[in-house]
């Protein structure tokens, strides 16, 4: 028997590493070159869930990166990260999720570059949702709510009525800020590091019911 996890969702607003897609193996191994290859001395700074450019702007201000080089290693960190793609993998239920939603009902809100995004999606044999927002399009990243504000106005919805589903602290601060209900999922962080409505150890069972044109969503899990 399906249980109510949300109803009265205009539309659903989705972090894409850690939520629909696991990537951790390659985005690890990319930034530990990466900070290797800087001459950083460290691989520790990588915050899941945080755009490329404020964890390199974060590196800078705690001396271990000369700003002369943000170029050089905003760069060098797209190039290493659009290059590989091994292990990049879909997460369960993510798919079955995706398919019960209506179109234009929801969309993807991420820290990923637009050409990383559609790279990951790509490894994964998915396009990406019309009207995706990715780093590219926001002054500000996760956990400033920016990108799930333009993501809603982009769905046309109030994003009081929206849920944003996600695996990482700084995300679902994001949606917090934003006004949406939250989802958390396990696997990045644990339960206790998660400040959500609901926190699940997966998407796997979650559907969205059948919903008329126009009418609210209703998230369920079996």
């Amino acid at each position: 028997m399906a249980s109510t996890l949300f109803s009265d969702l205009d539309a659903i607003l989705f972090d894409l590493d850690g939520t629909l897609i696991d990537s951790t193996a390659v985005t690890s191994k990319a930034w530990a070159r990466w900070g290797v290859e800087l001459g950083i001395g460290r691989t520790d700074f990588h915050d899941h869930g945080v755009p490329a450019r404020q964890v390199i702007q974060g590196v800078i201000d705690s001396g271990d990166l000369d700003p002369a080089r943000y170029d050089e290693a905003f760069a060098r960190i797209n190039f290493l990260e659009e290059n590989d793609t091994e292990g990049v993998i879909r997460l369960p239920g993510a798919a079955e999720l995706l398919a019960s939603l209506p179109a234009g009902r929801f969309t993807i809100v991420t820290s990923c570059t637009n050409a990383l995004a559609a790279v990951r999606l790509g490894a994964v044999g998915w396009e990406a949702p019309p009207l995706m927002v990715t780093a590219d399009m926001v002054s500000m990243g996760k956990p400033s709510p920016e990108g799930y504000l333009l993501g809603a106005q982009r769905l046309g919805v109030d994003p009081a009525h929206c849920l944003v589903v996600e695996d990482a602290p700084a995300g679902l601060a994001a949606g917090r800020a934003a006004g949406a209900r939250t989802l958390g999922l396990t696997g990045t962080y644990s339960a206790a590091e998660l400040d959500a409505d609901v926190v699940l150890d997966s998407l796997a069972g979650v559907l969205a019911l059948p919903a008329a044109v126009g009418e609210p969503l209703t998230l369920v899990r079996s």
